[in-house]
């Protein structure tokens, strides 16, 4: 059984990312870049697929410019068999995503596709769900538990009322959430090792694939400054500063 990871290159967690001084984006120069973490924990999930003798191959899928490499790279050094970048400098919103991991899942028949729930850059949510219209596969979303079991997919997600456990007939997509499970580090050979397997460079043309982008972006501003709170000596006193100042009640 195959299993496709998605690789989002992001800016690192740990970051403080600021606008650009024209606010037409994030200032991302010399900034250090990592595999987004909802997307660590999709290659760990793989990863353990195959050790458990479920999965035969995994291949990891990045979209972006030529440096994502490095993140490809790293899905390697982690137990990943094999990658693909389908490299473009146009930012890749979720639907262009999903058409491109579609086609990907197509050509290499893959029975499970694993992705991060979310990006924490877009933060959109989206790319899953619409990966699984795409491809007409069932979805498990907000996974906190994968089981394959009788060539179906087990798979425990986290709602509002506590938990969901569904099964999904293969192939099926899958999105990982925080509690799915906790990522390896990467050992030194394993990351040796992972400049000598096998990665693919494509591009959206070569999939068949139009990217043009559906969402304008207006402007990147960092949020206003939080005022600096104040002592009141009575309840009178505050419930007139919420009424008449904040105009909260």
């Amino acid at each position: 059984m195959k299993v496709l990871v998605a690789v989002k290159r992001v800016a690192d967690y740990n970051v403080k990312v600021r606008p650009k001084g024209d606010g037409s984006g994030p200032d991302l120069n010399n900034v250090k870049m990592s595999i987004n973490p909802f997307c660590e924990i999709a290659v760990e999930e793989a990863v353990r697929l195959k050790e458990a003798g479920t999965a035969t191959e995994i291949i990891a899928v990045s979209i972006g410019p030529k440096t994502a490499q490095e993140q490809i790279r790293t899905a390697l050094a982690l137990g990943v068999d094999r990658g693909i970048l389908v490299e473009t400098d146009e930012d890749v919103q979720p639907l262009g995503v999903a058409k491109i991991l579609n086609e990907i899942a197509k050509q290499e028949e893959a029975q499970i596709i694993i992705l991060g729930k979310q990006s924490i850059d877009g933060d959109n949510n989206q790319t899953g769900q619409m990966l699984a219209a795409l491809g007409n596969m069932g979805q498990g979303t907000f996974a906190s538990e994968l089981k394959i079991e009788d060539g179906k997919a087990q798979v425990t997600r986290e709602v509002d009322g506590g938990l969901q456990t569904i099964s999904l007939s293969l192939p099926a997509v899958v999105t990982s959430d925080l509690r799915l499970n906790e990522p390896r580090y990467a050992s030194l050979p394993n990351i040796m090792k992972a400049k000598k397997k096998p990665l693919d460079v494509k591009t959206p043309d070569d999939l068949g694939v139009n990217i043009t982008q559906s969402v304008k972006l207006v402007k990147v501003a960092p949020p206003p400054e939080r005022q600096a709170g104040i002592k009141v000596e009575s309840v009178a006193e505050l419930v007139d500063k919420l009424k008449n100042e904040a105009k909260v009640i």
